[in-house]
């Protein structure tokens, strides 16, 4: 949210006040009558006039999406609308993390809209610019608060939290700690050591689930950052994870180790313990595997994962986080069975499930020739709970590419990295988060993702069947021969 109430925003594509159109970004009149065929031919529109595109594209761009997403999607579809595919797409046009990041630092860019989305994008993250937006919360923009609460209440505290975190646009990390370190922490309190009954059990699991994303995305910045705040509260900053992952779910550190020091080195590779290579990615029975293996076996494969590859350090300090973890959940269990259920072992069980339905969605589309490009074994969302609750979490093609990249960037590079997005054949898709992709594989409904595929490049102009047809080739599985030809060093 802003606390610049003088800060340029989006103007809405219509007047109405109505939650379907709340949101979007505005387009001129004429632009509306221009783009009105192609939206027609996108989303099945049969009658192109102004009135009736603006009908039909208020429920293709979410409401709700955070001011970069908007800007993101409204220069893509800019693309669509003008059939710019960009240069043509090679099949020897794999490109490097580090040539990715050279284009996107040096190449000019060629057109005034993308020179326009790139500027604004730039500007909201700019503390010295007059349109800089911190992000103060996660639900709420400045424009859904009132002004005499925004003014004394929300401003001042801003000011205060930046300087505490480390980002002054992540005044949201704090945001968070004090909300998990009060109603979290408080709750479990209660419960445990107090008066415990299933319907305060019930509500703490159920908001504990709500808010998991959310904090598993704030440690995701923290795990690869080394931290979120300023080093003069360093010893906060290295101690709230300790107190607070068990409440939320998560073992000791076994998030920093699988997810840091083990899924980013092999990138969904065949020595990636959660690589989807192997399973047949629209396959119900291969999806229960591959949760039910993470769940039972993941605390003895990380440890020895490392200990095969050398590092007998890491492999230690894995298994005794891991098995210090389950000690602490025991002892609470036996201290007070029926309260530990629903503070401690429920969230357990939730986070687990849902980190593997999550990577699956992240991982289920593998290009069958390259599978070992980040632009083709990963997936771009322009999606509310991953960009609005999860910190940019849909971006996560730009995530491999750079894991030390600030959330808050993750836009603008895309943006200035479109070109080799569209040569790497990227997948961007909007209005389905990881979770609904991975349903929506398991149930093959393939012509639903083909609606929210955002196309780019040569897959501008593909019919919904075809888009279908090749997001179905991408979830095959990989046979062994396949593996060690398509992936050797």
């Amino acid at each position: 949210m802003s606390i610049d109430q003088g800060a340029p925003e989006l103007r809405r594509r219509s007047p109405s006040g109505s939650p379907q159109n709340r949101g979007s970004p505005a387009l001129p009149d004429e632009e509306v009558t221009a783009r009105a065929k192609t939206s027609a031919k996108l989303y099945g529109v049969v009658t192109p006039d102004p009135a009736a595109v603006n009908a039909a594209l208020s429920p293709n761009i979410h409401p709700y999406l955070t001011q970069p997403d908007l800007l993101v999607l409204d220069n893509l579809f800019h693309d669509v609308h003008d059939g710019n595919r960009g240069k043509s797409a090679t099949t020897d046009s794999k490109l490097s993390p580090e040539t990715i990041e050279a284009r996107a630092d040096d190449t000019s860019i060629n057109t005034t809209h993308d020179a326009t989305s790139i500027s604004r994008l730039k500007a909201l993250n700019n503390p010295n610019d007059a349109a800089f937006q911190p992000t103060v919360f996660v639900t709420w923009d400045a424009k859904d608060i009132p002004e005499p609460i925004n003014h004394y209440i929300i401003r001042p505290y801003a000011r205060l939290a930046m300087r505490i975190v480390r980002h002054p646009t992540d005044v949201v990390f704090l945001t968070h700690l004090l909300l998990y370190s009060t109603v979290n922490l408080g709750s479990a309190l209660y419960m445990m050591f107090y008066h415990f009954t299933y319907l305060h059990g019930v509500a703490h699991a159920v908001y504990t689930l709500w808010c998991a994303g959310s904090f598993t995305l704030m440690m995701h910045n923290h795990i690869h950052n080394n931290g979120v705040l300023k080093k003069e509260w360093r010893w906060l900053d290295m101690t709230f994870p300790y107190v607070l992952e068990p409440l939320m779910g998560h073992t000791w550190d076994s998030y920093y180790y699988h997810h840091v020091k083990h899924h980013h080195v092999e990138g969904n590779g065949p020595d990636d313990l959660s690589t989807t290579i192997r399973y047949q990615r629209d396959d119900l029975f291969h999806f229960l595997h591959y949760i039910g293996r993470f769940l039972l076996l993941i605390w003895a494969e990380l440890p020895l994962y490392f200990y095969r590859k050398g590092k007998p350090n890491l492999a230690l300090r894995a298994l005794v986080s891991e098995l210090g973890s389950y000690a602490f959940l025991y002892y609470m269990t036996a201290l007070n069975p029926r309260a530990a259920t629903f503070a401690f072992l429920i969230p357990f069980v939730q986070m687990r499930i849902g980190l593997m339905i999550g990577n699956w969605g992240q991982h289920a589309l593998v290009d069958e020739l390259e599978p070992d490009s980040d632009f083709r074994s990963s997936i771009t969302l322009v999606d509310v709970p991953s960009n609005r609750f999860c910190f940019n979490d849909g971006y996560h093609t730009a995530h491999h590419l750079n894991p030390l990249r600030h959330w808050r960037e993750q836009p603008v590079h895309f943006l200035q990295s479109k070109e080799a997005y569209r040569e790497g054949r990227a997948l961007v898709f909007h209005n389905i988060d990881y979770l609904m992709l991975t349903f929506t594989l398991l149930r093959k409904d393939y012509l639903h993702l083909a609606d929210c595929l955002v196309p780019m490049g040569e897959q501008i102009g593909m019919s919904r069947e075809e888009v279908a047809e090749m997001l179905r080739s991408k979830t095959r599985q990989f046979s062994e021969e396949e593996i060690r030809v398509k992936f050797r060093s």
